[in-house]
């Protein structure tokens, strides 16, 4: 079978939907699968297969569609600037995509709804369409609406999300999410189908980050009888981190035997140091960016945290599981589909800051507890998470779509012989 994993946002990136690409295509590749990989480059610049020289720079699609959505013709467009900027971005991809070529794929496996809204519209006659959607972009949005993105037409950009959502979501011939949370959203706020949905988890590649894992960062100073509380992710506010440092600045008020190492950056990433500056707690938070030795740092860590305010299905949190460590989580989205409270972790309402760190401070007082909960995350860990599982129900979604479309065509051709 010949596939294209598809997505709208930039590739390589850090995160998990990139993680899930990359190990969807070794693991269809050993099954004997040919697999190419598009989305936008590291600046945006330019739509490409990454995996082949295959390239549409950008500047060479906007003249014309500037020359086409002018202000004049479509002023709605031009109203909000993240419609108008999202409206040409898509636009973009479209008709690169289309350019690159889509005729050879069996199957393109699309990663978000920006993405399956443009393909189906350049989707040719005999090729699949499946989407896996690793969170709700609407959603996202709108916590964006009251912040970096608010403008007096913030309601113009809600409703063009929400519909981009709906779109993006009904294009496929099936769409596969990772819990229930994220499926009655969508068949409740955007009128997705019931039957063309398709519950999911992710598979992930146990084997490869325990590998990762053993491989020793002889650089890295690990402190001695201390608690290292670690989280990784993205540094937005929707990840929550800043009720992180909080309930750290609590902490730090009855104990000094932790640290906390932050993995990953992002916009916040300032105001992030500043505030742990402010509590006082700026010698206990490091600030590690992006690294490539995440799985060593996780092996190295006692307690994961994972404060997010609105989550899908974090690959960052299935590392931990299958590293073995106790981990607390928000009850935001689908994280406590992926933990059992008190069983494989620990779950906090989102947000709440002193119920955050009344868990914190419960597990340092308990390492035998620590031990417990992780063993019992790392057992479950591996056996729900095994990859090849993964792999083969996304197998199984391609077959009924394949089927699905020849279907189809043959009621086409029927109706047409009728008439």
């Amino acid at each position: 079978m010949k596939i294209l994993l598809a997505t709208y946002w930039a590739i390589p990136h850090v995160g998990g939907v990139w993680n899930y690409m990359e190990q969807q295509k070794r693991e269809l590749e050993k099954l004997g699968h040919e697999v190419d990989i598009l989305g936008f480059n590291e600046d945006s610049s330019a739509v490409y297969i990454i995996n082949k020289n295959k390239v549409i720079e950008k500047e060479k699609i906007m003249p014309l569609l500037e020359g086409k959505l002018t202000e004049e013709a479509y002023p709605e467009i031009h109203t909000n600037a993240l419609v108008k900027y999202t409206e040409f971005q898509r636009y973009c991809f479209e008709l690169s995509a289309a350019y690159l070529g889509l005729d050879e794929y069996d199957v393109i496996h699309t990663q978000d709804v920006l993405a399956a809204a443009s393909i189906v519209r350049v989707l040719p006659e005999n090729t699949a369409l499946v989407a896996t959607l690793h969170g709700s972009v609407a959603h996202e949005i709108r916590h964006q609406l009251n912040g970096i993105h608010k403008s007096s037409t913030a309601y113009m950009a809600r409703a063009y999300y929400d519909d981009l959502e709906s779109a993006g979501a009904k294009a496929p011939a099936y769409t596969i999410v990772a819990n229930e949370w994220l499926k009655n959203i969508l068949t409740e706020e955007f009128d997705v189908p019931s039957e063309q949905i398709k519950v999911l988890h992710y598979g992930f590649d146990t084997d490869t980050f325990l590998k990762e894992s053993t491989k020793e960062n002889t650089s890295l100073l690990i402190p001695e009888n201390k608690t290292i509380i670690t989280y990784t992710g993205r540094l937005i506010e929707m990840k929550g981190v800043h009720h992180l440092i909080a309930a750290l600045g609590k902490l730090k008020e009855d104990r000094e035997d932790w640290v906390c190492w932050i993995i990953g950056e992002g916009e916040n990433q300032k105001e992030l140091q500043k505030q742990a500056k402010e509590l006082g707690i700026e010698d206990d938070v490091f600030f590690f960016g992006n690294r490539t030795d995440v799985p060593y740092l996780v092996s190295q860590s006692d307690i994961y945290v994972f404060p997010s305010l609105l989550e899908n299905q974090p690959l960052s949190l299935v590392e931990a599981q299958i590293a073995g460590k106790p981990t607390i989580v928000s009850d935001a989205g689908g994280l406590p589909e992926m933990v059992k409270d008190g069983v494989t972790g620990l779950i906090y309402p989102a947000g709440n800051v002193q119920a955050l760190y009344d868990r914190l401070k419960l597990l340092i007082e308990s390492p035998e507890f620590q031990k417990i909960i992780g063993n019992n995350a790392q057992v479950w860990g591996l056996d729900h998470w095994a990859l090849s599982k993964g792999v083969q129900s996304i197998l199984e979604v391609y077959e009924l779509a394949i089927a699905k479309g020849r279907k189809e065509v043959i009621e086409d051709v029927s109706v047409e012989t009728d008439s």
